[in-house]
């Protein structure tokens, strides 16, 4: 049993199993056929619909499809995830972050954020040179940019602070 969020505010449930699918207690029965590796042909009580995935994250469950042409953000519950919630618990596993630190030496290329930016998680804080490569550091959890450590052409060693977040 899947528990779905559609743009934040249609709720399924989704249950699939050895005799078929299931959504919110009505069974369906739709052909679907892979036209490549992100889109999809479905046929489903004699109407078509072309599915595209557009983006999809296994460890968050969540994933961004269309389906003839309207964009939709999904995000899934399992059993465990109900559970974890039911138990007050479901927020452990949050990232909880206070600073940024040099992955590597290099030379600070860009800042792209500001103190008092609020980031989101995977989101571009600063570009790193190493090795005649350059490095997107992003973000590994949301948080408000506190104070920034570095400037562009600053020289950092690994394990320096670069970005202390509140």
């Amino acid at each position: 049993m899947y528990k779905i969020k559609v743009n934040e505010h249609i709720d399924l449930d989704v249950e699939t199993g050895k005799t078929g699918s299931a959504i919110n207690g009505k069974a369906a029965n739709a052909v679907i056929s892979k036209i490549d590796a992100t889109n999809y042909h479905i046929i489903e009580n004699y109407r078509s619909y072309n599915a595209e995935v557009v983006s999809f994250n296994k460890e968050e469950k969540t994933a961004v499809i269309k389906v003839n042409g309207n964009t939709y953000e999904l995000k899934a519950k399992d059993q465990f995830d109900a559970l974890l919630d039911q138990l007050g618990l479901s927020n452990l596993n949050a990232n909880k972050i206070s600073d940024i630190k040099a992955p590597m030496p290099g030379l600070v290329l860009k800042v792209l954020v500001n103190e008092g930016d609020e980031v989101k998680k995977g989101d571009n804080l600063f570009v790193l040179e190493a090795m005649k490569m350059e490095n997107i550091i992003k973000a590994p959890a949301d948080a408000t940019v506190k104070s920034i450590k570095v400037k562009p052409t600053d020289k950092v060693e690994k394990g320096q602070l670069i970005i202390l977040f509140k």
